[in-house]
């Protein structure tokens, strides 16, 4: 769902024929998901939106973050996202030293927090009255589960400074009047009003 509110700010980029059919079906599915987001960003400046939910699925989801549209944060990528009855599990490698900048710390528990890594989180994340919930349930690199202490410390020192509003337990405004964004089985259901 973070990656879907990134997504509302989306930009129109032109696309290059597809290698393959495979890459055919995901630029479908991307232009499909800009479709959808720039319905939604408009339906939002309507004096009355339109109140019919708009439904995002996995794949559009996940073409539309890989099509480049959405920028990650430097040290982020191959971000796939996974949606389950309010749970969003994403996927990504993760350069820490990219994303900490190489500084340092002396303590151990940020030790874990080097190199290159592939990085799964589980996260509780649910829209509701205009208001984005999303609480970390867990985080595992490379398979092994992440101690929370050693989680709150690297989101202390190395998010928080860059983006205030983000922790382990994130509470924001939904953008473009939207009243729900409900997590189901492969697919984000939207609703403005």
């Amino acid at each position: 769902m973070v990656g879907f509110v990134a997504a509302i700010a989306a930009t129109g980029q032109a696309s290059r024929p597809p290698a393959s059919a495979t890459e055919g079906m995901y630029q479908v599915a991307a232009q499909s998901a800009d479709r959808k987001i720039r319905h939604i960003a408009s339906n939002g400046t309507r004096s009355q939106p339109d109140p019919r939910p708009t439904d995002l699925t996995e794949r559009e989801i996940n073409a539309y973050l890989q099509s480049g549209a959405v920028e990650l944060p430097r040290g982020v990528s191959r971000l796939r996202l996974e949606g389950l009855d309010n749970t969003v599990t994403a996927h990504a490698l993760v350069d820490f030293d990219v994303l900490t900048e190489g500084r340092r710390s002396s303590n151990p528990l940020l030790y874990l927090f080097s190199g290159t890594h592939d990085v799964d989180v589980v996260a509780d994340a649910v829209g509701i009255g205009g208001e984005g919930r999303v609480y970390i349930k867990s985080v595992a690199i490379d398979g092994v589960n992440v101690p929370r202490a050693a989680l709150e410390m690297f989101v202390n020192r190395y998010v928080k400074p860059k983006y205030p509003n983000l922790g382990l337990n994130s509470h924001f405004a939904l953008p473009a009047r939207i009243d729900s964004a409900v997590v189901g089985n492969h697919v984000l259901t939207v609703r403005q009003k």
